[in-house]
């Protein structure tokens, strides 16, 4: 779990807008996608291994993974969303 007062201070490193907790329904769709080979990170590289927790930007159209307990908050690896339209 990632740590309350961390959470507060994260922003977007792109957008510099806060981040929170993506939801585990949202979490569940992108796994199945990436299970199917659909993903690809900002830098183009395939996503292969399934999120068990990720911050989602606050206008909702980008990801950032959580691995091991740490958010990667770089900008080629996020997730844009554009799938789920």
């Amino acid at each position: 779990m990632l740590n309350p007062e961390l959470l507060k201070i994260l922003v977007c490193p792109e957008a510099r807008t806060p981040v929170g907790l993506a939801d585990s329904a949202l979490l569940s769709r992108l796994n199945e996608a990436i299970g199917r080979g659909e993903i690809k990170n900002r830098g183009g590289s395939p996503v292969t291994q399934p999120l068990d927790s990720a911050l989602l930007r606050e206008d909702g159209l980008v990801l950032y993974p959580i691995r091991e307990g740490i958010p990667v908050m770089l900008i080629d690896e996020a997730i844009l969303l554009d799938f789920l339209s």
